[in-house]
């Protein structure tokens, strides 16, 4: 049997060369070299090979680049680079994000470099000391054992501008044995009311605490059962705002990180009775005031934008629109 790459699948025994396990272990455990060098070994393409089947998915990467990868020289860390990796998982008959997942925060670099300590969960909210208080009536001990390798935002606008719902689909693997949970934080100044939890998928909630004056969330979301290092977990859940008005809020939507995230994918759909003159994608890297990036987004045929962010944060990533006058 042959996958998309067109080539037999692997065995999950296959061994590289240095005797450390089975390239199922490895893709589980890493460290990423080791399981890029059992990957490549498994696939019996030379390097030459591989770089050809790249630039015929349209990734132009270098013979010395994917050498460098495999030897630990050097990792991938810019956008170009986690895309093309992507593209190496399909070609090499992995799992997606089977070695992406693999990769930890990007390294520091230049004069810009951000402090090497950890901000904390409220860091990058604007009314920072009420988030906080109500985090510190939740467990946030797992969040820091929790790798972000990718997510998922799709949220809906009514009729009237108003926010109807925000699906969220998240895949977080374990740095350290034993995460059981993840903090969610909701905040939406311009709404009348907090949002209703629901269609929750390999989730549960927790305790949920509630600034009703504030109109501040925060919950815990609940594994199944705790993790062990190196497993994933998808997980999903909506935000849904009860009708049948909303109230029209502040022409955006956006995502705080405070650990670096693999994939961040945002959607937003709009009623076809009411749709925004300009949208534009933003983001704001942590310790920044002001949207560093800004690009104009282009309606779809399905009434929505989309935008990606690869390799991002710790910062803010997320879409505004204007309303025609």
């Amino acid at each position: 049997m042959t996958n998309a790459a067109g080539r037999p699948n692997l065995s999950v025994e296959e061994v590289d060369s240095t005797g450390h396990g089975s390239l199922t272990q490895l893709l589980t455990t890493g460290p990423f070299p080791e399981a890029l060098r059992a990957a490549i070994k498994a696939s019996r393409l030379s390097l030459d090979r591989i770089q050809h089947r790249l630039a015929l998915r349209g990734v132009t990467i270098s013979v010395a680049t994917l050498s460098y990868w495999q030897s630990g020289r050097r990792r991938p860390e810019r956008p170009e680079s986690l895309e093309a990796l992507r593209h190496l998982e399909t070609v090499l008959g992995v799992p997606q994000s089977g070695l992406s997942a693999l990769l930890g925060p990007p390294r520091p670099r230049g004069r810009r470099c951000r402090p090497t300590t950890m901000m904390p969960i409220d860091a990058l909210w604007a009314r920072r000391e009420r988030v906080a208080g109500l985090l510190a009536q939740i467990d946030t001990t797992s969040d820091v054992k929790l790798g972000r390798i990718s997510q998922h935002d799709r949220v809906e606008i009514a009729a009237n501008g108003g926010q109807r719902s925000v699906w969220v689909r998240q895949i977080l693997r374990a740095e350290q044995d034993g995460p059981d949970r993840w903090a969610l934080v909701f905040e939406n100044e311009d709404a009348d009311h907090l949002p209703d939890l629901g269609n929750l998928r390999n989730c549960h909630p927790g305790r949920v605490v509630r600034d009703d004056e504030a109109n501040i969330m925060v919950a815990e979301m609940m594994f199944d059962r705790p993790l062990t290092r190196g497993e994933t977990v998808i997980m999903e859940y909506q935000l849904i705002h009860r009708g049948p008005n909303h109230m029209p809020g502040s022409n955006s939507f956006a995502r705080k990180f405070r650990l670096p995230v693999r994939e961040y994918v945002i959607e937003v759909r709009f009623d076809e009775s009411n749709l925004p003159a300009r949208c534009q994608q933003f983001s704001v890297p942590a310790g920044d005031d002001a949207p560093s990036r800004r690009r104009n987004l282009a309606l779809d045929g399905a009434h929505g934008v989309h935008a990606v962010a690869l390799g991002f944060g710790p910062g803010v990533f997320g879409v505004r629109w204007e309303w025609p006058e």
